[in-house]
């Protein structure tokens, strides 16, 4: 059963070809359900609804300008689409810890009344404050398997040639998804992110904050870290290019 809850958890990035380069860090996300949002900011100590606590979400670090209603928000990108109206919604995202938040992936899973997922929203952000969202057709069986073709800078030692295939496992006791980048059916990168579940509650909220008191610094860090150590090993450095005109691509 898919329910809300933290993962502690750790992300793997694999760069393949000439410069083969490989760095693992541990991080903790949330995995919340947009109906309880309210509910949960009520009874939690340590969570808030778009205000300040140890760990909180706000609208404005998922949703367009002017957006506030986060199922209104995904059911709109999902009709646009073709899609039927999803049952439940989940959101994994790393939550702001004491005010500061970056998230390079977030996921929406949208479900069906058994689970099943109707479609993933991957909402991908670069740290040039530009972000895409990818839309996959869940097809209503896991584990969602899909491809879509790279549009959206991300890394500046790193070209829009290729596409994605995203492999997303049923968010439960275990999380397990990956993203694998190919061009020319030759792999250029591998990013996975693992982890198992613990409550979401008070105590758990407190352990989190405690190991990762300043997780947003320490992913922007490792990040231009390991950016610089790509520059130092000689990587081909790319000029960004526009951002596509959509917000949401199929």
């Amino acid at each position: 059963m898919i329910k809300q809850c933290l993962y502690p958890c750790s992300v793997m990035h694999r760069r393949y070809g000439d410069l083969g380069y490989r760095f693992n860090y541990d991080i903790f996300t949330a995995l919340f359900d947009i109906d309880s949002l309210q509910e949960s900011s009520r009874q939690s100590r340590w969570f808030s609804l778009d205000r300040w606590n140890l760990i909180s979400l706000r609208a404005k670090d998922h949703l367009p300008v002017g957006e506030q209603d986060f199922r209104a928000w995904v059911e709109r990108c999902l009709a646009e689409k073709g899609f039927q109206k999803p049952h439940k919604i989940f959101l994994l995202a790393m939550p702001r810890v004491l005010g500061l938040v970056f998230n390079p992936l977030s996921v929406w899973f949208c479900l069906d009344k058994k689970d099943q997922p109707v479609a993933i929203l991957c909402e991908v952000r670069n740290t040039f404050g530009e972000k895409h969202v990818y839309l996959l057709d869940g097809d209503r069986k896991w584990p969602v398997q899909t491809g879509s073709e790279k549009i959206f800078h991300v890394s500046p030692f790193m070209d829009l040639k290729g596409g994605y295939v995203f492999s997303f496992h049923q968010p439960d006791e275990k999380l397990r998804l990956s993203i694998l980048l190919n061009d020319k059916q030759l792999p250029k990168l591998s990013a996975t992110q693992t982890g198992r579940s613990v409550e979401f509650c008070d105590r758990q909220i407190l352990k989190q904050v405690f190991r990762f008191p300043f997780l947003a610094v320490k992913v922007l860090g490792a990040i231009h870290w390991h950016a610089l150590k790509l520059w130092l090993k000689g990587a081909r450095f790319h000029r960004k290019p526009a951002p596509p005109m959509i917000e949401v691509s199929k």
